[in-house]
C-alpha cells in the first residue's frame, strides 16, 4: 500500500490537464492514486486487468500509463510490450508499479520500452515526483512547423492557404484544410477523433467529435486517388500515411 501522507491541494491556474491510465488489481490503491492525482488535476480512468488495460490505452489515448507488473491474466509486462509495439500506443510513457524481489522484471520492463519504475510501497509524494518528471520528458519541444508540407503530388500551402494535387488546386471548406493539414504535419502518428478535434477547432470552426469521420469522408472524396494517405486505424481514429 502507498504510504497514505497528506498531499498540497493543487494550485488555480493549472495547465491544460493530462491524462493518466491507472493499471492495477488492488482497489485500495487504485482509489487512493486515483483521488490524489485528480487533486492535482489530472484525468484519470482505471483498468484492473490486462485485456482491459489494452482497451482503455487504446480508447483513451492518455499522457501516461501508470502499470502494475503482478496483473491477472496478461501480466504487465506482456501489456507494457503489446503497448510499446503498437503504432497507436507506442509513444505513451509508461511508470511500472513493482512489488519487491522484481529486480528482473524491472530489468525486463525498462528494455521493452517502460519510462521509470517505483516499487511497493510507494510515497505519494514519489508516485507525483514520478509522473511530472515523465511528463515533461515525454513532452515534445515545440517546433516551428513547416509552412508547406508535399506528399508525393499533394502540396500543403499554409502561406497561400492552398492544397495543389498533381498541380491542380483543391477546394476544401476550412475544417477538411485543418484537419488535412493537422495530419499531414504528423506522418504515421495515430490520432483519435478527439486529438483532431483538439487541434482543429477553434472560435470560428465548430465540430463535434463524430463529425470527423464526416470531413473525412468528404476530404477522401475530394483527394480522389490520394484519397489513401488518410487511413483509418480501427477503433482508434486516423493517421495520414508516412
Amino acid at each position: 500500500m502507498p504510504n497514505r501522507e497528506a498531499v498540497a491541494p493543487p494550485e488555480q491556474g493549472a495547465e491544460v490537464r493530462k491524462r493518466i491510465l491507472i493499471i492495477d488489481d488492488e482497489p485500495d490503491i487504485v482509489e487512493f492514486v486515483d483521488y490524489n492525482l485528480r487533486r492535482e488535476q489530472f484525468e484519470t480512468r482505471s483498468a484492473a486487468d490486462g485485456m482491459a488495460a489494452l482497451r482503455c490505452a487504446r480508447e483513451m489515448q492518455p499522457d501516461l500509463i501508470l502499470l502494475d507488473l503482478m496483473l491477472p491474466g496478461i501480466d504487465g509486462l506482456e501489456v507494457c510490450r503489446q503497448l510499446k509495439t503498437a503504432p497507436e500506443t507506442g509513444h505513451i510513457p509508461i511508470i511500472m508499479l513493482t512489488a519487491k524481489g522484481e529486480e528482473a522484471d524491472i530489468v525486463t520492463g525498462l528494455e521493452i520500452g517502460a519510462d521509470d519504475y517505483i516499487p511497493k510501497p510507494f510515497s505519494m509524494r514519489l508516485l507525483l515526483a514520478r509522473v511530472r518528471a515523465v511528463l515533461r520528458r515525454s513532452t515534445p519541444t515545440r517546433e516551428a512547423e513547416p509552412r508547406v508540407v508535399r506528399a508525393g503530388d499533394l502540396v500543403i500551402d499554409d502561406d497561400r492557404h492552398e492544397v495543389n494535387l498533381g498541380g491542380l488546386p483543391l477546394t476544401l471548406t476550412l475544417t477538411e484544410y485543418k484537419l488535412l493539414r493537422f495530419l499531414a504535419r504528423h506522418p504515421g502518428r495515430v490520432f483519435t477523433r478527439t486529438q483532431i478535434l483538439n487541434n482543429i477547432q477553434d472560435e470560428h470552426v465548430l465540430v463535434i467529435d463524430r463529425a470527423i469521420d464526416v470531413h473525412v469522408a468528404a476530404l477522401r472524396r475530394k483527394l480522389g486517388d490520394a484519397a489513401h494517405l488518410i487511413q483509418t486505424v480501427r477503433g482508434v481514429g486516423y493517421r495520414f500515411k508516412g
